[in-house]
């Protein structure tokens, strides 16, 4: 028989994607260099297969048997580890016989740029598609947020098998079973490049995401002398309402989980150093290139940074001086404060994430479509969250929106919270507990909200010693003036 897609690479992510195209009755060859990895493959894949619904699994001996079993165009995932070992592998494909009309999709953590030069390089060679899949391990296999780009023509062979695997929402935006009619959590976004580069952004919203929530923890274990378990209670309350999300849900669960082994919360026995892959570091590096001041993405990078440093950190806490007191109001209305601050932190990050997005969609001319962004984002990935409903119906609304922040819905949310997420904050400085990403996102909201800033005087500092120059308020903005600092008269000039 000839099988639909084949999946190279059955490690994690391979081998879920695989699994779920097998699920939803899709035919796939598999191959991979791991023979227990194949093993592993094959023996969950043919227990699905005895359902008669089910699509059929085989493992390739190599990759000419591999193509050798595809129905043509043939169409080959990849989910191998990102970087120099894609292009291997795309190599050894057209060693071993893909041709022309054949499509390859790279489904790995791929930089967007690698994509774009693969579209480049292997042209009139073969269809180069991509698609960044979020999700993780259980995404991948029950149903992930798929974004894909590439050559269009390729995506009309891939969107039924998407669209078929992907997470599903219902009119309400809540998740429901990927075999379930609903909303697919998989969309065409663009060029190559488009698709992997709005996973960045998500993986940049992630860390912050995670980050915020991480300071509200701390606070409550600092400022209000809650334990892990009383703190997972407050967030499970909290996930039933504005704040409900995947990370809120499993941040509950960890904090009321105990540790086997001496019965105490399990999160007071990890310890306290957080580790990262790079893709928050390849957001916020890419936000200070772009000149989009995605400020509270790059707080959460320079979090773990500072946390990998555990022995600094010990020693300064020892040496240091540091003001602490513990708040004294009432812890009711202290919550309703951090709950109002958590918000407002979260939506400013998913508004600097699609600012950023705005920004890079402008310069290339992908013409990203922003609610659909948002609305597979809604399940399947690793930040859905119930808000991301209201933040598609706000780009369906008005697609050409300046700023998430200015739509109505969200205005009304801020001037209500907007006194408890500056409340909250003052009281973490107060009291010594770093809340860098919380604050950063207030320090955004009040530059962004300041129609006067001092960056007259910063422009004034930069003519005196270097002579770049400056508008003035009197004159057209494109017209530019250096003072004559050094000299008597101190003339003005124009340049």
């Amino acid at each position: 028989m000839s099988y639909q897609i084949a999946m190279v690479g059955l490690g994690v992510m391979g081998k879920s994607l695989a699994l779920n195209l097998v699920d939803h009755g899709f035919s796939v060859v598999g191959f991979d260099l791991s023979q227990s990895h194949c093993l592993r493959a094959d023996k969950e894949a043919q227990e699905l297969s005895l359902n008669p619904d089910k699509g059929q699994f085989k493992i390739a001996q190599n990759l000419k048997d591999l193509l050798s079993c595809l129905a043509t165009p043939r169409v080959i995932a990849l989910s191998v580890p990102a970087g120099e070992i894609v292009d291997q592998v795309i190599e050894q494909l057209l060693q071993n016989g893909l041709e022309a009309q054949d499509i390859v999709i790279d489904t790995g953590n791929s930089l967007w740029t690698d994509s774009e030069r693969r579209e480049e390089v292997f042209s009139g060679r073969l269809r180069f598609f991509s698609t960044a899949v979020s999700g993780g391990e259980q995404g991948a296999r029950h149903g992930p947020s798929l974004m894909a780009s590439g050559d269009p023509v390729a995506w009309k062979h891939v969107e039924p098998m998407w669209t078929a695997i992907a997470a599903k929402v219902d009119a309400n935006g809540l998740s429901i079973d990927s075999h379930q009619s609903g909303e697919a959590c998989a969309a065409y976004l663009g060029p190559a490049g488009a698709g992997h580069y709005v996973k960045m952004v998500h993986n940049g919203i992630e860390y912050a995401d995670m980050q915020i929530i991480c300071e509200a923890y701390q606070y409550m274990r600092q400022v209000l002398q809650m334990s892990a378990t009383e703190i997972g209670e407050v967030f499970t309350v909290w996930n039933q309402g504005a704040l409900n999300s995947y990370l809120m849900e499993i941040s509950a669960d960890i904090l009321k989980q105990h540790d086997p082994r001496t019965g105490n919360s399990l999160v007071d026995m990890i310890l306290d150093v957080a580790e990262q892959k790079g893709t928050g570091l390849w957001t916020a590096v890419n936000a200070l290139q772009m000149g989009s001041p995605a400020t509270t993405i790059a707080q959460a990078v320079f979090a773990r940074a500072l946390s990998a440093n555990k022995g600094r950190r010990v020693k300064a806490s020892s040496i240091l001086p540091s003001v602490k007191q513990t708040c004294l109001e009432d812890k009711t209305q202290a919550l309703k404060a951090l709950e109002d601050g958590l918000y407002c932190a979260k939506l400013v990050t998913y508004a600097q994430g699609f600012d950023l997005l705005k920004s890079k969609s402008e310069l290339e001319g992908w013409q990203l479509n922003f609610s659909d962004i948002a609305k597979i984002w809604r399940s399947g990935c690793i930040i859905r969250a119930a808000f991301l409903q209201n933040i598609s119906a706000v780009y369906e609304q008005n697609s050409e929106l300046e700023h998430l922040l200015f739509a109505e819905d969200f205005i009304e949310q801020l001037s209500k919270r907007v006194l408890g997420w500056r409340t909250c904050s003052a009281q973490a400085i107060l009291s010594g507990v770093a809340m860098p990403a919380m604050t950063s996102a207030l320090n955004y909201y009040d530059a962004l909200s300041c129609s006067q800033s001092p960056a007259n005087l910063l422009q004034a500092q930069r003519d005196y010693f270097g002579a770049h120059t400056y508008a003035r308020v009197d004159e057209p903005s494109m017209d530019k003036f250096h003072l004559l600092w050094e000299s008597e008269t101190r003339l003005e000039i124009k340049r």
